[in-house]
């Protein structure tokens, strides 16, 4: 049975690098996949994904501390991140991005399962095996069902490469930042931007200071911030001695 040989699948996966490719109706992989397998479905088949690189994790959750810094201070919806389902498009994919972000408006869209429909922001982070994916078949796909803004970002040596797209009023993806640029401002989430070279440095950069730095905060804020917050943990502390 289907269910039965994908038994041993990951670890096969883990081992070699490359993504199986078994074939099953939606039905069939929801009852396989569980909630800590990283894979996607699209159109009867199934993507198993391997562990990924430190300098993806980095990335992956430096962007999320940042954006759900921003998100959550101003209510403006809810981030994920993956494993998440995200249901695109019903009988066709399932997908799970590596960040997405979806606005209050559209809450109603996030059942007790997953995610059905389009998030209004959707980042995914480039790995050797992913590029033909997430520059090709994902952006083809995010266009299609209505991702308003679809980020593309490849930390790797020697790549350090990074795209922002929005939809335009024709339905398709404008380019309208790279790594090229200073600062790179988000239409989805107004009063959110960032400097793509710090996504370089996402391994050595405190999430924080760069989100006061956001905010058009001194760095001595920060500082200030982290020693009044050491104070009183030092005073909870000792309250339990």
């Amino acid at each position: 049975m289907v269910l039965d040989s994908l038994a041993t699948t990951p670890k096969a996966v883990a081992g070699n690098g490359a993504i199986a490719r078994p074939k099953m109706s939606y039905a069939e992989y929801l009852q396989w996949a569980d909630e800590d397998t990283h894979s996607e479905w699209v159109d009867g088949e199934v993507f198993i994904f391997m562990a990924t690189k430190p300098i993806h994790q980095f990335t992956l959750e430096f962007l999320h501390l940042l954006l759900r810094y921003f998100v959550d201070l101003f209510h403006l919806g809810q981030v994920h991140v993956a494993p998440f389902e995200a249901l695109l498009r019903s009988g066709r994919s399932s997908r799970e991005p590596d960040i997405f972000f979806v606005a209050q408006a559209n809450l109603h869209r996030i059942s007790k399962d997953r995610l059905v429909g389009p998030p209004d922001l959707i980042v995914e982070i480039v790995s050797a095996e992913s590029v033909q994916r997430d520059r090709l078949e994902k952006f083809r796909e995010y266009q299609q069902v209505g991702v308003q803004e679809y980020w593309v970002i490849d930390p790797r040596p020697g790549k350090q490469r990074a795209d922002f797209f929005r939809l335009n009023d024709e339905g398709e993806y404008d380019l309208f930042g790279t790594e090229d640029d200073e600062r790179v401002a988000s239409v989805v989430l107004p009063g959110f931007w960032l400097r793509p070279d710090w996504l370089w440095q996402a391994n050595t950069l405190d999430p924080f200071t760069v989100f006061c730095e956001m905010a058009g905060l001194p760095e001595s804020f920060a500082a200030q911030v982290r020693q009044q917050l050491q104070a009183g943990f030092d005073t909870l502390r000792g309250l339990g001695d």
